[in-house]
């Protein structure tokens, strides 16, 4: 495939799987009380793309999705924890795109490696909700150490996330993997 044909491609495949992590973000399983969601797997579009495209598109599509679903739900009291909670959260899940560097056969990427890829990912957008959570919501943990609450609080939504994007995407990686080549 030519240079310009594949931009335009991962340009199109980046643009659909916002739109569809932008849908599957309202289908929620369990809603936290101040913010955050289990899912019925909205991450898995950005992590697939990152996983196929790599590290620097996952972050520029996951920062965009980011964006968007700031413009969906805003919720805002600061410019930075606007940045830790939408594109820096969301840009983290582009980190899944170590998947497409650790793995030397594009064709036949296996089951760990994508583990450790979406784990890495997840846990790259926890490490920046819970920043944002320890410098701007810390009066929600009363007495407790503001970084365990946050911790706590954002682990009972991406926790249940991780998990379930781990088994839909160890379901769907075989037919998926043959349409990549």
């Amino acid at each position: 495939m030519d240079k310009k044909r594949s931009k335009t491609l991962m340009l199109a495949e980046g643009g659909m799987m916002i739109a569809l992590s932008a849908l599957l973000s309202y289908v929620k399983i369990y809603q936290a009380p101040n913010g955050g969601s289990v899912t019925a797997g909205s991450m898995i579009p950005i992590l697939l793309f990152s996983m196929r495209w790599g590290i620097l598109p996952g972050l520029a599509v996951g920062a965009s999705y980011g964006l968007l679903d700031f413009v969906l739900k805003p919720y805002f009291v600061h410019p930075l924890q606007f940045l830790l909670d939408y594109p820096l959260a969301y840009g983290a899940l582009g980190l899944a795109g170590l998947v497409y560097i650790m793995s030397r056969d594009k064709a036949q990427i296996k089951y760990p490696i994508i583990v450790l890829g979406v784990a890495i990912a997840i846990i790259g957008r926890m490490l920046s909700h819970v920043l944002s959570g320890v410098v701007y919501f810390a009066e929600y943990a009363g007495d407790q150490n503001p970084w365990i609450y946050s911790i706590v609080y954002n682990a009972s939504y991406l926790v249940p996330e991780l998990l379930i994007s781990i088994i839909v995407l160890m379901i769907i990686w075989k037919p998926i993997q043959k349409l990549m080549r």
